[in-house]
């Protein structure tokens, strides 16, 4: 059967949160993945944990509405992804960060979700990266077993700029941290050059996906550009089992040339083309969660 396929909130970041919403739900998806995305989303973290319930409450309450569910909550603290990083080397920083996870947790509970995402740490410089890798370790251990205590699935994703910008290091993270998952994406990889090969192991730990066009060099590029094998990408979702929501996540911002593609097409173009892969030849997939 076809997964649940879902679209980013953050992708239309120039209309108003109420009509993205009624879009998304035009655009025939079952699910919203949500940016908590402080100072660069409509719902910015600080704003809505003001009344974590209150927001959460309403935010489910506006998809039901549309026949639509929370797919996934994902959390960025920043515009950079320095200054809050979960493996910050200052511990007034980390315990903030500690703070908002346990909201996150509370918001994605609240709103009916059973997905959450934060990027995984950086590399400090003034420091070894065995040392920043450690920490981001220790960090994500603690936020595996906090999700567990709420019955959420936690994951990170492993981006241009982290700690794990290339596979296997984003392997090495995910294995050294009992529980914790992926919420993969190729275009991080792609960019960089590397191959569809040296991804797909990842697949075996992802519980979320974001598809997009991709080239090297450009983490977002339009369809006619895209270079990923999606088609493989999906036989190999059906051949280990992968229940998760695939997200369309087409962005709209000033940062490695996301503002020249035009999110509205773009989405419809790999929307239809999942369609076709998952309704048709032998890919099969379990019930999607």
């Amino acid at each position: 059967m076809r997964p649940k396929m879902a679209c980013a909130d953050f992708t239309f970041p120039l209309l108003a949160h109420d009509k993205v919403m009624q879009l998304i739900a035009l655009l025939e998806f079952q699910g919203v993945d949500i940016g908590l995305f402080e100072e660069r989303s409509h719902l910015w973290p600080s704003q809505e944990f003001e009344e974590v319930e209150v927001s959460a409450r309403n935010l489910k309450r506006e998809l039901e509405g549309l026949g639509m569910e929370v797919a996934d909550v994902f959390l960025q603290m920043a515009p950079d992804f320095t200054p809050y990083a979960l493996n910050h080397p200052e511990e007034s920083r980390r315990r903030h960060a500690r703070d908002w996870f346990e909201r996150t947790l509370d918001y994605a509970s609240g709103a009916g979700a059973r997905h959450v995402t934060t990027l995984p740490g950086v590399h400090f410089e003034e420091e070894s990266w065995d040392s920043s890798f450690h920490r981001s370790v220790e960090e994500l251990a603690w936020r595996v077993d906090r999700a567990k205590a709420h019955g959420l699935v936690f994951s990170i994703e492993a981006h241009v700029g982290s700690i794990v910008p290339a596979p296997d290091l984003a392997a090495k993270l995910v294995t050294s941290v009992p529980g914790l998952t992926l919420t993969l994406d190729y275009t991080h990889f792609a960019r960089l050059g590397m191959s569809d090969e040296e991804v797909e192991p990842l697949i075996q730990h992802a519980s979320h996906f974001h598809v997009r066009g991709a080239c090297k060099g450009r983490l977002q590029a339009p369809f006619k550009d895209n270079i990923i094998d999606y088609t493989r990408v999906c036989e190999v979702m059906g051949q280990t089992g992968y229940t998760g929501w695939i997200g369309i996540e087409y962005v709209w911002f000033d940062w490695e040339h996301c503002n020249e593609c035009d999110n509205l097409s773009e989405t419809l173009l790999f929307r239809d083309h999942l369609r076709t892969i998952t309704g048709g030849g032998d890919t099969v997939f379990p019930e999607g969660g």
